[in-house]
């Protein structure tokens, strides 16, 4: 173990650029040995967004975001179970940690390259609350709707994720958590206003229906 610190050192001081990631037994394998020489973690091989969201689910219990590798990538998920899913659950399962893309660009249709290239942009403009935020773990993946919320400074990002929904039964509100409850949030996407104290105690409903859906929330403190 000296010895694989000592080399990656050597190779860290002669690339001082080179981001370096740790990929043995993905998050099994992490320690602080490891996490102080190495920008990021692959978490798993298990890419099928689902999985992830439990696979994340405990990797956070310990670990912060800006070291979680996670990447999107095909659909069916012909390496594992078949599984078919939208590139937006794919897409948002995998912004809860370091986004990357490791799916075939070149079978991507020109719409799914289009819409790839905004959920991108978006996450651009949320990484700094992902990965240098508070982390809150508001519902776990057991099942239905679950969700994970990043707060730093006035911004807070919202992921939800909604596995499958029964016939007649709307998923519920998410109660978010560090907010001012005497402070006003605007929602970024919608316009919508927001008293801290409601969605502390109340909640933020998130309209997701059906089976594997998902949506990316962003509220800053007015």
């Amino acid at each position: 173990m000296h010895a694989f610190y000592a080399l990656v050192d050597r190779l860290r001081a002669a690339h001082p650029h080179v981001a370096f990631e740790s990929c043995s037994g993905g998050g099994g394998r992490i320690d602080l040995g490891v996490l102080s020489r190495t920008d990021q973690v692959w978490t798993s091989d298990n890419t099928d967004p689902l999985d992830r969201l439990a696979i994340q689910h405990g990797f956070s219990q310990l670990h912060p975001a800006r070291v979680m590798a996670a990447w999107v990538t095909d659909s069916p998920n012909t390496q594992l179970n078949g599984r078919v899913s939208s590139l937006r659950f794919r897409f948002v399962s995998a912004m809860a940690g370091v986004l990357g893309v490791g799916g075939d660009l070149t079978r991507w249709s020109p719409a799914e390259l289009a819409e790839a290239r905004a959920w991108v942009a978006l996450y651009k403009e949320i990484r700094p609350v992902v990965q240098l935020g508070a982390q809150y773990r508001l519902r776990p993946p057991d099942g239905g709707l679950s969700a994970v919320q990043y707060t730093r400074g006035a911004d807070t990002v919202v992921l939800a994720w909604l596995q499958a929904q029964h016939h007649g039964e709307p998923p519920p509100a998410v109660r978010l958590r560090g907010l001012d409850a005497a402070a006003s949030y605007t929602c970024l996407d919608t316009g919508a206003v927001h008293s801290g104290a409601v969605l502390r105690h109340r909640g933020l409903h998130t309209g997701l229906r059906g089976d594997l859906d998902a949506a990316v929330f962003r509220l800053r403190r007015t």
